[in-house]
């Protein structure tokens, strides 16, 4: 596993790091105790610009990564699961960091880091979930009969090699990227050009289309209901209310644990969808500072 530097940003600089042959793009910023953040499906490093250089100057360093397939890392021709992710995020941890670590996420990210947390609690210091997502995708019995017909055409039509590109062409255009932001953020002055073009160059990568599909038609992965009983750190739960993706009524769970744990912490935001991170960053950064300073952190 080897490191090399690829460029630098006005504030980020991206590293490379090779993971079983497969280049990694990551970075880094600040010292202190580590933070280590975890992007959503289809995000990238980019989406956490308005939050590493803010959590860096406090006092921590923080580390962003692109999860295989995504952002500037490789696409490989592989069958992605949450469980691959989590083993690179593990091995990442091994050969850069290697001390208790807050894991924190968005969507997809955000069940990574209930994954890592609960299911390796050696290598955390906490948790911070930001709209977790319930799964990697939707689980069958959690459809009704026409939904879960209509996903299960959709499948097979990604998984095509002919029609699969087609549909990946479609829903990469910078046109339906921005309208699927314009859905999923509640203030669309946060779509801007630079967010339509940070999701959609990674998609002319070669192999994107074969990531999207494999992603697509992926196992849904651990539920969180599962993995909580397990939970040994402080867990910090971040929730857009208006988030349309992962409504906030499926966050139950989390505030229903609260009141027999006091180790986790809940928070609605108003005004924000799936992302608040990026769409409210003063909120949800002053948030994660407190709750940092509460832990001892």
């Amino acid at each position: 596993m080897t490191t090399k530097q690829i460029f630098l940003t006005d504030k980020i600089e991206k590293l490379a790091w090779i993971w079983q042959g497969h280049s990694i793009e990551y970075t880094v910023m600040g010292q202190g105790q580590p933070l280590l953040l975890i992007h959503g499906f289809g995000a990238s490093i980019g989406h956490w610009q308005k939050n590493i250089p803010v959590l860096a100057k406090q006092g921590y360093r923080v580390f962003a990564i692109d999860l295989l397939g995504f952002g500037g890392s490789a696409k490989p021709s592989l069958n992605y699961t949450l469980e691959l992710w989590q083993s690179q995020i593990k091995d990442f941890w091994q050969t850069h960091i290697n001390e208790p670590t807050v894991f924190v996420g968005n969507s997809i990210g955000g069940l990574i880091s209930l994954m890592l947390i609960t299911e390796h609690p050696e290598i955390a210091a906490g948790g911070v979930l930001i709209n977790c997502a319930g799964g990697l995708n939707h689980r069958p019995d959690e459809l009704n009969f026409p939904l879960r017909l209509i996903m299960g055409t959709f499948t097979k039509l990604v998984s095509s090699p002919v029609s699969g590109k087609f549909i990946f062409n479609n829903v990469r255009q910078k046109t339906r990227i921005r309208r699927t932001l314009y859905q999923v953020y509640r203030d669309r002055t946060a779509v801007t050009d630079e967010l339509v073009e940070m999701l959609y160059t990674p998609s002319c990568d070669p192999n994107a289309h074969q990531v999207f599909a494999s992603v697509i038609t992926a196992p849904p992965g651990p539920k969180p209901q599962d993995l909580l009983p397990k939970l040994q750190h402080p867990l910090l739960i971040l929730w857009g209310e208006k988030d349309p993706w992962t409504p906030i009524k499926g966050a139950k769970i989390y505030q229903d644990l609260t009141s027999t744990n006091s180790q986790v912490e809940f928070h609605a935001i108003p005004s924000a969808g799936h992302c608040p991170h990026d769409e409210k960053p003063k909120v949800v950064n002053q948030l994660i500072l407190n709750w940092l300073v509460k832990i001892g952190l």
